[in-house]
């Protein structure tokens, strides 16, 4: 079997990695919500570490920071106003940092992410990370594609969690990460493996 040609070769669009000190970081819920109980996640820790990598990275270089919080409501996994919808510690925003609440995947769905960014100055590359990869890493990478950003995902930075399809069968989390940043580079963006490959 061979691979079949991508919608971003058809386009042709480019297929070349940014540099991180040119894009914004987009840190999408890093929640606690996603390292414990009914939401945990398939390498959700490592994911943690290599998104703490990346900011790092992001803020020595001078990149701007927007962290995403999804809001589920009080007493839900996803409450942030209690310790288990909270950003976690490791990724957390420091002054100055931009933090946009969102509803939807799609960060940029009834959201001021878009404002926010104009306000940054930023209107090409976003270099996208967090949680879930088949859920709203996806699909803000599609919102950013459709808004004329470049968006990439570093793949290592994110994570997911298996899920029964609709035959009966389980997607393992490892098929659904995968198929996800398939999604992307497609046609939404490119994707980077791990931080090393955006910092180096």
């Amino acid at each position: 079997m061979t691979a079949s040609t991508t919608l971003r070769d058809v386009i042709g669009l480019p297929q070349d990695l940014p540099r991180l000190s040119g894009s914004a970081l987009i840190m999408i819920d890093f929640q606690n919500t996603y390292r414990t109980g009914v939401m945990k996640l398939d390498e959700a820790e490592k994911a943690v570490a290599a998104g703490a990598r990346l900011l790092a990275a992001a803020r020595a270089a001078g990149a701007p920071v927007v962290h995403i919080v999804n809001d589920g409501g009080e007493g839900t996994p996803y409450d942030i106003r209690a310790e288990i919808g909270a950003i976690s510690d490791e990724v957390a925003p420091i002054e100055g940092e931009k933090v946009v609440v969102k509803k939807f995947p799609d960060a940029f769905h009834a959201t001021g992410l878009e404002d926010t960014l104009k306000e940054l100055g930023v209107t090409g590359d976003l270099v996208i990370v967090g949680f879930m990869t088949h859920m709203c890493v996806l699909f803000t990478a599609q919102g950013a594609f459709n808004r004329g950003y470049r968006p990439t995902v570093v793949a290592e930075a994110t994570a997911t969690r298996s899920l029964e399809a609709p035959d009966g069968t389980v997607t393992t989390s490892e098929a659904l990460q995968a198929a996800s940043l398939t999604t992307v580079t497609d046609l939404f963006g490119t994707v980077a493996r791990t931080v090393d490959e955006l910092v180096a």
